[in-house]
């Protein structure tokens, strides 16, 4: 159970992760924020640099002044000056430090903390000092112990024309170099002021990302907003409050969802009323043979026992026809809603397409003879395809049924077959009525019929084109009809001579 609570946990932090609003939230923060933490680490960085320099400014002026004085009176040699030492003192509390005095043999001369006189130094600082003179003038500033060190050499002023090193004592420029200072200056009042502004710098950024943090949200939302409005907006059609088209235009991207989604919903409205158009219809065509063998049924009620058995032959006959009528009407209708679900198997299997083709006109030409109308075909070469023979065969059925149904007295059907190395087409072009241009796109549509009248006359329920669209679907292929009122029509159908994968 715990481990079920523990996978739902991590799905539903997941999801959070996947918001856009919190993308945008954390763009806008990190963004922010980052220069806020660059900011305080350069300010604090460039403020102790800064204080670092000038403390040592002043420490290494104040040794020159001491160098001067240790020249001046021969302290290096003489060491043994009191008034030396006191004016040394004085120097260490003026920097607030330490001063050392090492003379040209290593050996500490003077030291204001008296621990180290007398006793030797054995530091690089001080070697590079007593052999390249000023040149190896020196500070380091250690802030773990919070100190500067400084290293002065006392006489050997370099004037840096010679680069080679020279024997301790001397300077580069041959100059005896009598000594070095050693300073040693505490940094804690720095260390002190650094803290104090590390804490308003902190305080400071604190409240930054305060700031950042609501204006994040602020800006999440703003930039937000136009897609909350289109999620209500398509919400509302979900659930059926409107059917308008939405207008959320407010960027480029929600203007291109709206007229995605205003495209989808244009197509559901046609094809709700397709669906109330159909159902409309449906109804219709099942309650025409209903009422009139109704009206037949009454008829011979109300005669009683005076109908001749001729009549009742002849009434029964046209309960019997409308009855034959309706039951193909309801055959044809499931056949579509199948076809529709893709539920129809489909048995493929290789087929002579010509010999298909020669059978069904066969069938049809005793009804082309009854209306005196010249049948004919044309095989371009011998064809076999992958196909459903059933289903193929209500292809060519209905096609050149119809072109013959439809025909005028004396006219022509002209069927042909053809193939390239992919694709077969069959061709059936008649001498009819023709079409409307305006009905060409509706022609396949259940129960539409572009001539009412005449369909019923003829027994048409406006069903077999439709049937025979989704057939050739099935089969992955195309039809297309070109017509011109008055001339007459013709059907293409193209099917791909192997089977279509699924995929």
């Amino acid at each position: 159970m715990r481990e079920a609570l523990g996978r739902i946990k991590s799905i539903k932090s997941l999801k959070i992760l996947r918001s856009i609003r919190l993308r945008i939230f954390l763009c806008v923060f990190i963004l922010g924020i980052l220069p806020c933490i660059f900011m305080r680490y350069f300010i604090l960085s460039s403020y102790e640099s800064r204080i670092v320099s000038v403390r040592t400014g002043q420490v290494q002026a104040l040794l020159h002044v001491v160098s001067d004085r240790l020249i001046s009176t021969d302290y290096l040699r003489s060491p043994a000056n009191p008034e030396m030492s006191g004016e040394l003192t004085e120097f260490a509390n003026q920097i607030g430090g330490r001063i050392m005095v090492v003379g040209p043999d290593l050996k500490v001369l003077a030291d204001t903390y008296k621990k180290s006189e007398g006793s030797l130094v054995v530091s690089g600082d001080v070697v590079r000092c007593l052999r390249q003179g000023n040149r190896a003038a020196t500070s380091r500033y250690d802030r773990e112990d919070n100190f500067i060190e400084l290293f002065m050499p006392v006489g050997g002023v370099s004037d840096g024309s010679d680069a080679q090193a020279v024997p301790f004592g001397l300077g580069r420029s041959g100059r005896q170099v009598d000594g070095v200072i050693m300073a040693s200056v505490s940094t804690n009042e720095i260390e002190t002021t650094l803290e104090l502004l590390r804490r308003r710098t902190l305080l400071l950024e604190i409240i930054l990302i305060l700031v950042l943090f609501f204006i994040a949200v602020f800006v999440a939302s703003i930039l937000l907003e136009p897609f909350e409005r289109l999620t209500g907006a398509i919400r509302d059609v979900q659930a059926g409050f409107t059917t308008d088209d939405i207008d959320v235009g407010s960027y480029t991207e929600t203007e291109h969802i709206g007229d995605a989604f205003n495209q989808v919903l244009g197509r559901m409205r046609t094809m709700d009323e397709s669906r109330q158009e159909f159902v409309s219809n449906v109804s219709h065509e099942l309650k025409t043979p209903m009422t009139s063998m109704k009206v037949l049924a009454d008829s011979l009620l109300q005669q009683g026992d005076m109908v001749p058995p001729e009549m009742y032959r002849e009434f029964l006959q046209d309960i019997d026809d409308e009855l034959d009528r309706e039951n193909k009407m309801i055959s044809e209708l499931l056949s579509l809603a199948k076809m529709d679900r893709r539920q129809v198997s489909m048995n493929v299997t290789d087929v002579n397409i010509n010999e298909l083709a020669e059978i069904v006109m066969r069938r049809v030409r005793p009804l082309a003879r009854q209306k005196d109308i010249e049948l004919t075909m044309v095989s371009e070469r011998e064809i076999t395809a992958q196909v459903d023979e059933v289903k193929m065969t209500m292809v060519f059925t209905n096609l050149i049924e119809n072109a013959v149904k439809y025909n005028r007295e004396h006219g022509s059907v002209h069927v042909t077959l053809n193939s390239d190395h992919r694709n077969f087409t069959f061709t059936v072009e008649d001498t009819g009525v023709g079409i409307p241009q305006e009905s060409l796109d509706r022609i396949f549509d259940r129960f539409y019929r572009v001539d009412k009248s005449r369909s019923r006359e003829i027994g048409g329920t406006g069903l077999g084109l439709s049937i025979t669209r989704s057939a050739v679907l099935l089969h992955k292929g195309t039809i297309e009809v070109e017509s011109e009122e008055g001339v007459g029509t013709r059907f293409i159908v193209t099917i791909p001579l192997r089977k279509q994968s699924e995929g």
